[in-house]
């Protein structure tokens, strides 16, 4: 009995090992490398930004309105918002901004459709923004866009961060979308790789992500997105410097029902791409999309903090290998690497606030392990209510 708990713990370190291993690389990475940036160019693509707003008449009109102000040729860009379950009243007032209102209705809502209605109702564009429905650009946001696309890129992520941190969880979710900018993104790009997409603050050509998004089902449409892109080879660029803000979870309830939609995507994504990439990648050599879905085999952040610790616990209290003590030097690792990945300016008085909050957000997590079915099948929508101007 003793050498099967002995051959689980150490198959078990091994496994958070490879985790901790990923995640220290990107960190490294970000840390140590920088993005260049170069001039704007003079030439300007027309660009439409797309808005899918399901139920969000609280924020959709400051959303709309704050798009339009952009320092960017006002006929050189349009804002349209896809209004799914709005108000009869809320899309009279924005058609009054004005910006172009595309109507849906769904049995069965979700942002792919909406997005794949919109975008084969236009025509006559060269690059394609999407938004969420509560975030705001920076005022040079789509400048930074067409620098890129100027380039020849297909697609690119800007740098989405908070607009909010007024809760203890805000201000941890916050700190988490930064880590994830550090590693997923800024990281990847630095090391090489592409960056990965996030669902909103996103620009692409237009006639490619037209024919990309017509065949995706999914509530993680980003993210199929992302391994469709990458499997034709498309780099993903990153735009550090492009910020679109976005308003982050201010209660555990939220986060639960936003991280179980996140999860379910994660493991569907696993079971439909794991195994195909290891067949791209040995024989098109294609170590971007293989990289992709090797992500979804990794723990959330999260999940991974907490079996450390657990595991720990249990190497000193309990006859396993590896002992308590290489259990702890992990957890260091992984402390220094999320450490490394945190921008500095979090480390203030809200940080030790906001680090007693990760307990109970790993045990909120946990427990929709068990909760995961059909999420990726089913459209959980994030209410969003705050509106507050960005500087």
């Amino acid at each position: 009995m003793l050498l099967v708990i002995k051959i689980i713990s150490s198959f078990i370190f091994i496994s958070l090992t490879i985790n901790v291993a990923y995640f220290l690389f990107f960190s490294l990475a970000g840390k140590l490398g920088k993005i260049k940036v170069t001039n704007m160019p003079v030439t300007f693509k027309k660009i439409i930004v797309l808005i899918p707003a399901y139920k969000e008449d609280i924020v959709i009109l400051h959303t709309a309105q704050d798009a339009l102000n952009q320092n960017y040729p006002k006929d050189k860009f349009d804002v349209m918002v896809i209004a799914d379950s709005l108000k009869p009243e809320t899309i009279e007032k924005l058609k009054q901004i004005p910006v172009f209102v595309h109507e849906v209705t769904w049995d069965r809502s979700t942002k792919i459709k909406s997005l794949n209605s919109a975008i084969n109702s236009i025509s006559g564009y060269d690059t394609v923004v999407i938004l969420d429905s509560d975030n705001l650009m920076s005022h040079d946001f789509l400048a930074k866009m067409n620098r890129e696309l100027q380039k020849g890129f297909l697609a690119v992520q800007g740098h989405r961060i908070a607009k909010n941190e007024d809760t203890n969880m805000a201000f941890l979710d916050a700190m988490s979308e930064e880590i994830n900018n550090h590693l997923f993104r800024k990281g990847h790009y630095i090391a090489g790789f592409s960056s990965a997409l996030i669902g909103s603050a996103m620009a692409f050509d237009f006639d490619f992500f037209k024919r990309m998004i017509i065949s995706i089902d999914s509530v993680g449409e980003d993210k199929v997105l992302e391994l469709l892109i990458l499997k034709e080879k498309v780099k993903i660029v990153y735009a550090e410097d492009a910020l679109v803000y976005d308003e982050k979870v201010q209660n555990i309830e939220v986060f639960g029902n936003q991280r179980k939609r996140w999860l379910s995507s994660q493991l569907s994504i696993f079971k439909e791409f794991f195994f195909p990439s290891f067949i791209e990648l040995f024989k098109n050599g294609n170590i971007d999309y293989f990289n992709k879905a090797f992500q979804s085999a990794l723990i959330p952040r999260v999940l991974l903090l907490g079996f450390l610790f657990v595991m720990t616990m249990l190497g000193f209290l309990l006859p396993l290998f590896p002992s308590g003590y290489l259990w702890a030097a992990l957890f260091a690792i992984y402390i220094i690497t999320l450490m490394v990945a945190v921008p500095s300016r979090f480390y203030n008085k809200k940080l030790l606030l906001a680090i007693l909050q990760i307990p109970k957000v790993f045990l909120k997590m946990f427990m929709l392990l068990f909760k995961l079915k059909g999420a990726d099948k089913t459209f959980i929508n994030t209410p969003h209510t705050t509106t507050v101007k960005k500087d």
